[in-house]
């Protein structure tokens, strides 16, 4: 996740842009005029979607966006203009077409269900000058281009004519094309680089329906044959991503919940432009593109995804390394108004965790489950010498920190020097601060930080003291 946080890819995105609209209510009765559900509008909201969203996600995870598209001379293009404006892409390559219409989705949502969309567009082809006026615009700024996305969402803006352009321009610059296909006929995206087409998608391109793995192969094979690629890819839904590179991988899901699939497709191709730009081998770009879909499957409506969600997203899954856990004080302070901001309860718990066993872990359980995210605080080597003394500690503080982090209850470790944690809890304000059952009616510091204290009782006979007792006691 470094290595991405510390990217910044210049894509250019090139496709069908569009407003999606919402209108949110609830319904609660049956019209008398028809036998319709009557919604009760209670807010609006509009955000970019088609080729729009892809912007949105790629600016979502730190990447820098150039836009070419097609809109209409009308209102909705000069609201769409000022949405990308807004996030900070760069519009010079939007071109105007009298005649034609910006597109404008509307979806009625009702108790969290869409229940009816309206829409208001063109389709046709974009006119041979649009396309050309197009190209002179990517050509001018093409030198500060990493990677290129085109969104095509059959809107007639990602014409044959202008896709195989642009993959030529690309080519010759040694820049990669992603695809997010569209129809039967991917004739028109030859030579790209990789297409991201879903499984039914791919199945009516190649004329191959996908039902095991042999079928997937040659669908794989069949894409990365016919459309000259470098290599293939088919999203599978709940079962994850298949990439052709020299040979199949797949890649399994990682979403634990799914409200809505709107838009997937967009985070999917925008995560795996942003990351094969920062340089993630193909393999690691399918894991975070997989998470990257985790976290938006989760949302309601067009969703965009962070960095930062990604990662707490990650850490909920336990999917990343023990080292992916431990985090620095700043590290901590940042996650937590993070998770803050996310409705999320923040618990906290401190101690030695010298040499592990079941009360730690019971322990350790218990206090997860009074919230949604489990900070413990790991006293230093040299601040357990000050309390246990100076054969103290067994485990050094990253071994302990390390195993400590493996555990599924344990969200993030973080080290302290002090005798007391008493900084930390100031600084993470916890919802919940849990100790011991030894502290009953005993002071506890840090409880002036947190909204609630928990006092967890220890398995009886387990400790480490005793362990290492008994350790010591044997014989050989």
């Amino acid at each position: 996740m470094t290595v991405l946080k510390n990217a910044k890819p210049n894509i250019l995105v090139v496709g069908d842009l569009m407003i999606d609209h919402y209108l949110w209510g609830d319904a609660e009765r049956i019209s008398p005029e028809a036998p319709v559900q009557v919604v009760d509008i209670a807010r609006e909201t509009s955000v970019l979607g088609g080729a729009g969203n892809v912007v949105n996600n790629l600016i979502s995870l730190g990447a820098a966006v150039n836009v070419a598209s097609v809109v209409g001379d009308d209102e909705i293009a000069k609201e769409l203009t000022i949405m990308l404006k807004s996030i900070g892409a760069k519009t010079e390559g939007l071109i105007t077409q009298n005649g034609r219409k910006t597109s404008k989705k509307s979806r009625v949502i009702a108790s969290h269900q869409q229940i009816l969309r309206y829409d208001n567009e063109s389709k046709e082809t974009i006119s041979a000058e649009s396309v050309e006026k197009i190209l002179k615009a990517i050509e001018k700024d093409l030198f500060v281009i990493d990677m290129i996305i085109l969104s095509d969402y059959g809107k007639g803006v990602v014409s044959e004519a202008l896709s195989q352009a642009v993959i030529t321009l690309a080519n010759a610059k040694g820049i990669k094309v992603l695809v997010d296909p569209k129809g039967t006929d991917y004739s028109k995206y030859r030579g790209a680089h990789m297409l991201t087409p879903n499984k039914k998608e791919a199945s009516e391109a190649t004329g191959i329906p996908i039902v095991d793995d042999a079928s997937l192969e040659r669908a794989l094979l069949t894409l990365k044959e016919q459309c000259s690629l470098e290599r293939s890819m088919i999203t599978l839904s709940e079962d994850g991503i298949a990439i052709y590179d020299g040979e199949v991988k797949r890649f399994p899901t990682v979403a634990q919940e799914v409200f809505d699939v709107t838009g997937a497709g967009d985070t999917v191709i925008a995560s795996i432009a942003f990351a094969l730009s920062a340089g993630l081998s193909i393999e690691e770009t399918a894991r975070f593109s997989n998470l990257a879909a985790g976290v938006v499957v989760g949302k309601i409506g067009s969703a965009t995804v962070t960095l930062d969600e990604i990662e707490i997203y990650e850490s909920k899954l336990h999917q990343s390394s023990s080292d992916a856990h431990i985090k620095s004080f700043a590290e901590i302070d940042r996650i937590v108004k993070r998770a803050k901001e996310h409705g999320q309860r923040v618990v906290f718990t401190n101690g030695c965790f010298d040499i592990l066993h079941v009360g730690h872990v019971k322990y350790l359980q218990e206090a997860k489950s009074f919230g949604d995210i489990l900070i413990v605080g790991l006293n230093s080597d040299a601040s357990v010498r000050e309390l246990k003394g100076p054969s103290r500690p067994v485990n050094t503080e990253d071994d302990r920190a390390y195993i400590l982090a493996a555990l599924d209850a344990v969200d993030y470790v973080v080290k302290f020097s002090e005798e007391t944690p008493y900084d930390l809890i100031k600084m993470i304000a916890p919802d919940v601060l849990v100790k011991g059952g030894d502290y009953e009616g005993k002071e506890v510091v840090g409880t002036e930080f947190s909204k609630a204290l928990k006092l967890v009782d220890f398995v009886n006979g387990k400790s480490t003291t005793k362990t290492i007792e008994k350790i010591q006691g044997s014989t050989c």
